[in-house]
């Protein structure tokens, strides 16, 4: 081997060292030092703003899943009864692709849920997206409370509750003068205490939910006339 050969295979073993890290006078292998990353926190606005601005863009893509009539038409099939993709498309006189391609917009929105069953696709409607179209418009009020508070409290600090006691339990029957029934989400969660028994141990987004009379289904009813 030349002396040129020799260096350049000594210059290679050195590049090798340096990739998979030198050993100590002990024999042992140092790995390369890592750079750790460090990821600020987010402030209570940036939090809160994130879970708007997430709400407000599920909306929006359902109103535009719903701007079509044709999609409208659909979602009325589909809320009277599971279907097909081709049950759909022969029923408002569409090919299946056109038919396809309504649908995925009403997936992707959140508004249709599709089953597998073998070849067979069946569609349902996802009620639960209609009721929360609304959600990101909602009036948002912000608030400091210690460690601890009830939802009730928290309730109270910021509107005229009224509270009524049914079966032994308390109820909010009217915030503001308006008058109803009400749930509560907490960061997107529904839970199933009294907003007396809840208590806040961390920052959160409450959302303070009236229940709506909601239209499940219309009877058409004709009444048989007698005859004479």
């Amino acid at each position: 081997m030349t002396r040129t050969t020799q260096n350049k295979t000594q210059d290679k073993e050195k590049k090798e060292k340096k990739k998979t890290g030198r050993k100590s006078k002990t024999g042992e292998k140092k790995e390369p030092a890592k750079t750790q990353k460090i990821i600020p926190a987010e402030s209570d606005d940036d939090f809160l703003e994130h879970f708007d601005q997430e709400r407000l863009m599920e909306s929006t893509q359902i109103f535009s899943a719903i701007s079509s009539d044709m999609r409208q038409r659909m979602i009325q099939l589909i809320s009277e009864d599971s279907r097909h993709i081709s049950s759909i498309a022969r029923e408002l006189n569409i090919s299946v692709p056109v038919a396809a391609k309504h649908i995925k917009i009403l997936e992707d929105a959140g508004l249709v849920e599709r089953k597998i069953f073998g070849k067979t696709h069946v569609l349902s409607l996802k009620k639960n997206s209609f009721n929360t179209a609304f959600d990101s418009f909602a009036p948002v009020k912000r608030l400091e409370v210690e460690k601890g508070t009830t939802l009730m409290e928290a309730f109270k600090s910021v509107a005229i509750v009224e509270v009524k006691n049914i079966g032994g339990r308390n109820f909010i029957v009217a915030a503001d003068g308006e008058e109803g029934y009400f749930l509560y989400e907490v960061n997107g969660k529904l839970i199933d205490k009294r907003a007396e028994e809840f208590v806040l141990e961390e920052d959160s987004v409450i959302s303070w939910k009236r229940l709506e009379p909601v239209t499940k289904k219309k009877l058409v009813v004709s009444v048989k006339k007698e005859e004479k």
